[in-house]
């Protein structure tokens, strides 16, 4: 496993003494992991020793929470320790380590930022907050921009890979994101953290939580800016034309409340605001030469994002038997203000998408190792924008899934669905997922079988830009999927050690193209959507962790992908072959812990920044992040950190520049 940079790399990091300096101080760092792992543990343990491998209860995978060891999916949980101690601040930044994933943002934050699941489609991916469904009935695709979520108000987040329709519906062809806010426990706490450094960036977060008696509360305000990121390549500039970097400011706000009425009925309630603003340099176009380049002056984006659900649970026999009922509420409305890319002067647009879900699931133990898990959902969900009409849809589904457990060894999911859409009618998905536990070597065997799809949105079936030959298609089908995977984990030395490998397989039809319509006597060929594409991707996740101690652990990953498009021939866009990555974590002592990160993303096809160029081989980067995070007292502690240690120089996608050298610092203040 390459995951050193190249040469050129390193001689990148000579230009600047604090790169000299981050340079010999991750090397004693590296040193002294190296050292310790042949010593004994210190003899003044830890506060608190590493959790055991395996041991974390999943949710997302069956609906219920349920250890991980039990899991036949392949799912990444990553807790808000972990964003804390490697000081992720953004969802991209907190995501970018899981395996069979590519993560993809153009230039700084808060520009748009899609992931790629195991090679499928960047809106083949269902991202849920707190239960809501956030992608965005107004984006073309329908996807959640990834780049707009920040993380300090975040308890974890679920990756759970491979089509999920099963339990999920429409948009889970390559998986499902499930990110879990804060709950409110204990006395009251305030916290309230400081943060800058690099590129104009000034960060502040205030947190009030807390519970008593049967109510609990958590209040967050977070507030992220970053003032002077460079991202447009010079090279792409005209002659004489200065390069503008980019601005992004976002404000979120959010809540969650509960009130425990009796033991057996409680009401939930949660609520998230953003505010973001970015400024960037968009494209325009000559009106002779009709080439494209980097615009003279930005863009403005405004993003306003509300999310909202409140959920009643009410259990029964008990605790037999539990319901929740909800309904939730999402609003994503965007302002785009900038030179028109083939029309002179500024042009401006908004767009508005709106759902409304309202939801039942029930969870019912039947015996011992069989629960029964069952829903129905109803949501209603609109697109609004500028120079068009509003357009609407509905979706109704009903689900049903067998957990079960036999011997404590053998385990079982198995589930159905069917959703009946408005646009295109009834649509059945299922998945069959079953692990074994083989006694003596206690080795973990797994698969699943399942199948996705991705509806066709709002804007394929309606939006129509006759100035651009191009229509939308009110026929379109949904894309559709069939995948499996198969794989083992092997625990060592009392589960201080765990490694594995796990095979993927999807098979992607009717994808929906552009193309040309044959012309007709009365009109030329049309430019339109269509679904006659397909795809196979295939390949291989590995990994391996090591608790090395009460104070050291160690995690590698590997992913091997291949995903192909099969009119062409050719590998699909911006989805890497090998990704792979090393993450150090150690606590030398109480107060201090250090963490490591090394990632490499390996070569992958691309498009030019304007489009008009396929096929492009994009280099490999390797990127190093160091941080640290140390304790004064109960109230008062301090981190920092360095990302991208060795300013390596890449574009990703390619025409964008991502930040180069970073070093930031701050403190956080508890009161309680």
């Amino acid at each position: 496993m390459s995951i050193f940079s190249s040469g050129s790399d390193v001689a990148e990091s000579r230009r600047s003494p604090w790169l000299r300096f981050a340079v010999l101080s991750s090397i004693g760092f590296l040193a002294c992991c190296a050292t310790a792992i042949g010593q004994p543990a210190p003899t003044q343990q830890p506060t608190s020793a590493p959790i055991q491998l395996g041991t974390i209860d999943v949710i997302s995978a069956t609906g219920v929470a349920t250890p991980e060891s039990q899991i036949a999916n392949s799912v990444t949980v990553i807790t808000a320790e972990q964003m804390e101690r490697d000081q992720r601040r953004t969802l991209p930044d907190a995501l970018a380590t899981v395996p069979g994933l590519n993560m993809v943002q153009t230039g700084s934050p808060g520009s748009l930022a899609e992931v790629f699941i195991r090679g499928t489609n960047a809106n083949h991916v269902k991202v849920l907050i707190d239960g809501i469904d956030v992608t965005n009935p107004s984006d073309p695709n329908q996807e959640f921009d990834l780049g707009q979520m920040l993380t300090a108000d975040i308890a974890r987040i679920e990756v759970l890979r491979g089509p999920q329709s099963g339990l999920y519906g429409a948009d889970a062809i390559g998986g499902v994101i499930s990110i879990t806010t804060k709950k409110g426990e204990g006395p009251p706490k305030a916290t309230v953290t400081v943060e800058g450094g690099s590129f104009g960036t000034f960060n502040q977060t205030a947190n009030f939580s807390g519970s008593k008696d049967r109510f609990n509360y958590s209040f967050n305000i977070q507030h992220f800016q970053v003032a002077s990121t460079p991202v447009t390549p010079l090279n792409l500039l005209p002659p004489g034309q200065q390069r503008v970097n980019d601005f992004y400011d976002n404000k979120t706000y959010s809540l969650r409340m509960g009130y425990d009425f009796s033991d057996a009925f409680s009401i939930n309630v949660v609520s998230r605001y953003t505010d973001g603003t970015h400024r960037l340099t968009g494209d325009t176009q000559d009106p002779v030469t009709f080439a494209s380049f980097p615009a003279a002056s930005q863009t403005r984006q405004v993003v306003h994002q509300s999310y909202t659900r409140g959920e009643a649970v009410w259990s029964l026999f008990d605790g037999r038997f539990t319901n929740y009922f909800g309904v939730g509420y999402t609003n994503a409305w965007s302002l785009n203000e900038g030179p028109g890319f083939s029309t002179p002067g500024t042009v401006s647009s908004i767009n508005v998408g709106e759902r409304v879900k309202v939801d039942w699931r029930g969870v019912a133990s039947l015996t011992e190792g069989q629960t029964l898990v069952m829903g129905v959902e109803d949501e209603q969900f609109s697109l609004e924008q500028t120079a068009h009409p509003m357009f609407r849809n509905a979706n109704k589904a009903a689900y049903l899934e067998l957990q079960s457990k036999f011997f404590d060894r053998l385990f079982l999911v198995s589930n159905i669905r069917h959703d009946e859409n408005d646009a295109f009618g009834g649509h059945d998905t299922y998945r069959v997922a079953p692990a074994v536990i083989l006694p003596w070597t206690e080795t973990k065997l797994k698969a699943s079988y399942g199948t996705g799809f991705k509806a066709p949105t709002l804007s394929q079936l309606h939006v129509d830009f006759p100035e651009f030959n191009f229509f939308a298609n009110p026929n379109l089908k949904p894309e559709t999927s069939i995948g499996y995977d198969f794989g083992f984990e092997q625990p060592l030395f009392n589960n201080r050690v765990r490694f594995g490998v796990t095979y993927f397989h999807n098979d992607i039809t009717n994808l929906i193209v552009f193309g040309f319509s044959p012309p007709t006597p009365n009109q030329p060929p049309r430019g339109s959507l269509f679904n006659v594409g397909s795809s196979t991707i295939f390949g291989t996740e590995s990994f391996v962790s090591w608790n090395v101690n009460e104070r050291l652990s160690l995690r590698a990953d590997y992913t091997n992908l291949k995903a192909i498009d099969d009119t062409t021939g050719l590998d699909l866009l911006r989805r890497p072959r090998i990704k792979e990555s090393v993450t150090a974590t150690w606590r030398p002592i109480d107060p201090l812990s250090l963490s490591a990160t090394v990632m490499r993303v390996g070569n992958r096809f691309d498009v030019s920044r304007d489009g008009t160029v396929s096929g492009i081989l994009a280099t490999p980067f390797t990127l190093v992040n160091l941080a640290a995070n140390y304790t004064i007292n109960d109230q008062v502690s301090v981190f920092g950190r360095i990302d991208n240690l060795f300013d390596v120089r890449y574009q990703d996608p390619i025409g964008f520049e991502r930040p180069g050298f970073g070093i930031y610092g701050g403190m956080r203040f508890v009161m309680q």
